[in-house]
């Protein structure tokens, strides 16, 4: 976000420049989803709800939940927030107390960390290495976990790296959760629909029904529907912590907006024809970057599973470079010689890598990459 602000100072101050730090799809929302908001206008749907979002939006989340992911939930399991980012927000405040262990997969989502301390717990950082396709170290996993370890917190496909966790994967994380009873997990699941891996999409318990009970599923209109500013996420699970975090919840925001649950509804139990058209779009622009990339001497970049970003190794490049230590002061030159914004991979708790946004147009993606090539050359 600072990165990102700055580059909009830098382009109020007349500079030409292309803002690649922004998780934002450049798509406007479909036009029925627009026209259901507009009507739920017209009709005066402009009150408060209940805090838990409303029983038409309640039960189109269910609906999807059955079928895309064959799950099954009540809806005293489900609950509405102003956006996935605030469910993730409440299900730690509900669920971590002071000294309570969380393990996080590198890389991860900036806010998680944060969001961990600010709950009183403590982070605990799962190593992953880009030889290894990020894939997670089951042996690893096993010695992190101790008598405070709460919540293992699962994002797939990942923001920054596009990494999914197949089901093979999940099937070996899953058999280590179920020698620890006492462990919850929560799985970020908001790209779901951005995304051209192999396999069907799993989460942990597609793969490990036994799971169901302690694992919380957290989801948006955000990213597949192109929705990010009607701020409308979900999370389903476990009644007891549902409850918990409706209380919380009820004690800040309260309700979603009225008109934003209408539209997510109308999102949900509609067939979104420009969802497909959309998550092309992405996969050619990701086919085209990581291509351009390679070309770059000292530039690594493997291919995604999905979401749109892309996370290059940048490790030979500045190991060879005179005038580069690391990766923001990488981030900082592109910014002031190239015109470009991206973000280093610090901020996501893995150094030598910068995340690219794909979610831009593909003419200002060649002229970013052109750029780059130049300033790094």
């Amino acid at each position: 976000m600072a990165l990102t602000s700055k580059a909009k100072e830098m382009r109020q101050s007349g500079e030409d420049v292309v803002i690649l730090t922004v998780g934002e799809p450049d798509f406007d929302t479909p036009n029925y989803i627009k026209e259901s908001a507009k009507i739920a206008i017209d009709k005066g749907n402009t009150k408060y709800t209940a805090v838990d979002g409303t029983t038409e939006l309640k039960n189109a989340i269910i609906h999807k939940f059955q079928s895309e992911n064959n799950l099954s939930y009540d809806a005293d399991e489900i609950i509405v927030s102003a956006g996935c980012k605030q469910s993730i927000f409440n299900l730690l405040q509900v669920l971590i107390n002071n000294g309570d262990e969380v393990i996080i997969p590198q890389p991860y989502w900036v806010s998680y960390a944060d969001m961990v301390v600010y709950s009183g717990g403590i982070p605990i950082l799962l190593e992953t290495t880009y030889k290894d396709n990020f894939d997670i170290d089951i042996d690893k996993l096993q010695d992190l976990i101790t008598k405070k370890t709460k919540l293992l917190m699962l994002n797939s496909p990942n923001n920054p790296s596009g990494k999914y966790f197949d089901s093979k994967l999940l099937g070996s994380i899953s058999k280590v959760l179920l020698k620890h009873p006492s462990i919850f997990i929560s799985s970020d699941d908001i790209y779901e629909h951005i995304f051209w891996y192999k396999e069907k999409f799993h989460n942990i318990i597609n793969v490990c029904p036994e799971l169901k009970d302690r694992t919380i599923v957290l989801n948006g209109v955000s990213k597949a529907y192109s929705m990010t500013g009607w701020r409308i996420g979900y999370a389903a699970g476990n009644k007891d912590i549902i409850k918990k975090m409706k209380t919380l919840q009820s004690q800040s925001t309260s309700c979603a907006s009225s008109i934003s649950q209408a539209a997510a509804t109308s999102a949900l139990i509609n067939e979104c024809n420009e969802l497909p058209m959309m998550r092309d779009e992405y996969k050619k622009r990701h086919d085209f970057v990581v291509n351009q990339l390679n070309l770059i001497d000292g530039v690594l970049c493997k291919e995604t599973d999905g979401t749109f970003y892309v996370f290059p190794s940048f490790h030979e490049y500045i190991k060879n470079s005179s005038s580069i230590n690391n990766d923001s002061e990488l981030a900082l030159h592109l910014l002031n010689e190239s015109k470009v914004a991206v973000v280093p991979g610090s901020a996501f708790g893995l150094e030598g890598h910068i995340r690219i946004s794909i979610a831009i147009d593909m003419h200002s993606l060649e002229d970013a990459m052109k750029r780059i090539t130049n300033s790094l050359k």
